[in-house]
C-alpha cells in the first residue's frame, strides 16, 4: 500500500475481533517504533508489549481511558523519559509509526493516552527514569 493510502486510510477503533495477528507482523509493528525519528536522536524510551490476556486486563485497569484495549489481540506501551520536554511529540510519533504499519498489514489499531502513570509503572515494570506516555492495542479484524 502507498504512504499515502495508508495514511488517508487508517482507522481508530475500540472493538476488535478475537483473530489473532501473527508474530511477523507484531515485529514489524515494534520495528516501525524503533525506526521512529525522536528529538536530539536521544531514544529515551521503551515499547512494552501485552499480549496476554491477564496482562491486557491489567493494562485496561491501569488506564483511565482506555478500558476497551482488555479486548484487543496485542498492545504496545510506550515509556519515555519526561525530559526533554518534546518526550510526548517521539512518543506520538512511535505511535503514528506502529499504527500505520500495522494498518498496512491490515491489523487495526487504537490508542488512548490516560494512564495511571504510578500502577502501570509498577504493573509493567517501567523504570523510573521513564514515564507512561501512550498505549495502542491492536486486532486483525474490526466486530460487526
Amino acid at each position: 500500500m502507498e504512504t499515502y493510502k495508508t495514511i488517508l486510510s487508517k482507522l481508530d477503533v475500540r472493538q476488535f475481533d478475537s483473530k489473532k495477528v501473527p508474530a511477523e507482523v507484531k515485529l514489524k509493528v515494534l520495528e516501525a517504533a524503533r525506526a521512529s525519528g525522536t528529538g536530539n536522536n536521544r531514544q529515551e524510551w521503551r515499547f512494552i508489549l501485552v499480549q496476554e490476556k491477564e496482562t491486557l486486563k491489567k493494562l485496561a485497569e491501569d488506564s483511565t481511558s482506555g478500558g476497551w484495549v482488555v479486548s484487543a489481540n496485542f498492545a504496545v506501551i510506550v515509556a519515555a523519559a519526561p525530559t526533554p520536554s518534546f518526550h510526548l511529540i517521539d512518543a506520538g510519533r512511535a505511535v503514528q509509526n506502529m499504527e500505520l504499519a500495522a494498518w498496512e498489514q491490515g491489523v487495526i489499531s487504537g490508542i488512548y493516552t490516560g494512564v495511571k502513570d504510578e500502577e502501570m509503572s509498577k504493573d509493567f515494570a517501567i523504570p523510573s527514569t521513564l514515564k507512561p506516555s501512550t498505549s495502542m492495542g491492536t486486532s486483525s479484524i474490526l466486530r460487526s
